[in-house]
């Protein structure tokens, strides 16, 4: 076993200040590091030590490998924990973490560097036993190959990226006569995004929802699921919204499901926290990925269980196994999580600026994670996402009615919001429902003018 006592958090915003927060409640120092532009964050403020690491450009800071080790030795830091986005799924990141001694709260390199590549993840996941979507069993070399693939699979197909993710590189071939043309578009986007003109086929679903199974292993070969959030509310594959239960899932399809995750993460020697992303149409899973981190949307499992993710990633990084068996986890309710970002919630337009005042809702099982403060200005070089909204309820019902009375208290005055967004949708029938998918949200904005 290896005591963290001080740990370096490589990331800024919301999801600093949660690990921030976790660390203190376990006794263990904290170092923040930070942009010039974020000399004035709430994480840099309330953590013990600050170390700047560069201008506000991410590569020249938060992506900036060297000037974190550095800091974290300078530091004394014993471990750093990624958080989620920048270096967190960085295979060489972590490697060079541990080989500076330091401990690296996250998985094994090698099981970051599998999952990051689009291509060997599904190869893997098929033989971990996960359902595979119908496509390609690796990159596609020639058009003449992917002609094959789709007629034997049928059309529509969807031509994805090897490396990266977010709607770069992907495109949807109707039919066999646009084939080599959105093959060759879909490579040179991925050439430019990623630096990888590799692609893959899978057939492409109609209208499935996007629900993820999160899991747990100690890397000594025990492994659990916390359960699926459903996360089908989504804009040009951005997230929005996500809850816990999925209101389409039984309670039989979610305990054989999560045993298929649990049992595959066991065999593959998983350590840490992990996302097991599925499609789910018609009562069938297909695997997409896996995310090899904390997830963004990590509040509304711990609500429905009761359980700190990030105090259970730094107990199994020090060496600890698993603080749960399978038969301990129990599901409590349901949990809705808002993502607030500042944008204009019709066009979506970014808003940085000056917050001139703030106001988090509060009450009985209302959760906001933010950085925000009155008189702290929203930087523009980063994601537009501000504040985290999480309720829970008895039931679905009643977490809805929590969450409208939560939105209808939050204030953030002098940047523009998606707040209202998320009263909108509120008021939708179908999504009181629960009746959507991964299309859903942008064609009700459409409809929305």
């Amino acid at each position: 076993m290896a005591e963290i006592k001080k740990l370096l958090i490589a990331n800024r915003g919301e999801i600093a200040l949660r690990i921030l927060r976790a660390c203190h409640e376990m006794g263990i120092e904290t170092v923040a590091v930070h942009s010039t532009a974020d000399a004035d964050a709430m994480h840099v403020r309330l953590a013990d030590q600050a170390i700047c690491i560069g201008p506000p450009s991410a590569a020249d800071s938060y992506l900036n490998i060297p000037a974190i080790i550095s800091a974290a030795e300078i530091a004394g830091a014993d471990a750093i924990h990624p958080g989620y986005g920048f270096l967190s799924e960085n295979a060489r990141f972590a490697e060079i973490v541990e080989a500076h001694g330091i401990i690296f709260v996250g998985p094994k390199p090698e099981h970051i560097r599998t999952m990051g590549d689009k291509v060997e993840a599904k190869r893997s996941a098929g033989a971990l036993g996960l359902p595979l979507v119908p496509g390609s069993d690796g990159a596609i070399e020639s058009v003449e190959e992917a002609r094959a693939i789709a007629a034997q699979i049928g059309y529509p197909v969807l031509i994805k990226a090897a490396s990266g993710g977010g709607g770069r590189g992907m495109k949807v071939v109707p039919d066999e006569s646009q084939l080599e043309t959105l093959m060759q578009q879909a490579g040179s986007e991925a050439k430019a995004a990623f630096g990888d003109a590799t692609v893959y086929m899978e057939k492409y679903l109609g209208n499935p929802r996007h629900i993820e199974f999160q899991v747990f292993g100690d890397g000594q070969g025990n492994a659990i699921h916390l359960g699926e959030r459903d996360c089908s509310l989504q804009r040009r594959h951005q997230k929005v919204l996500e809850e816990a239960p999925s209101p389409v899932l039984s309670h039989a399809e979610r305990d054989r499901m999560g045993m298929v995750v649990a049992n595959a993460m066991a065999e593959m020697g998983y350590r840490g926290a992990g996302t097991i992303e599925f499609l789910w149409e018609n009562g069938d899973f297909y695997f997409i990925e896996m995310n090899t981190r904390l997830q963004v949307e990590h509040p509304v499992t711990e609500a429905i269980t009761g359980l700190d993710l990030v105090r259970e990633q730094i107990r199994i990084a020090e060496g600890h196994p698993l603080t749960l068996r399978q038969q301990d986890v129990e599901f409590r309710g349901h949990a809705i999580e808002c993502r607030i970002n500042a944008e204009d919630p019709r066009t979506f337009a970014p808003s940085p600026g000056l917050v001139k005042q703030f106001h988090a809702p509060g009450g009985m099982n209302v959760r906001v994670d933010s950085g925000l403060y009155a008189g702290y200005r929203v930087p523009p070089y980063y994601d537009s996402m501000i504040a985290k909204l999480i309720v829970w309820g008895h039931t679905r019902e009643g977490a809805l009615r929590r969450l409208r009375r939560a939105l209808k208290e939050f204030v953030i005055e002098g940047v523009t919001t998606t707040i209202p967004l998320h009263q909108a949708l509120l008021d939708d029938p179908e999504f009181q429902k629960g009746d959507y998918t991964i299309k859903w949200l942008e064609a009700w904005l459409a409809e929305q003018g």
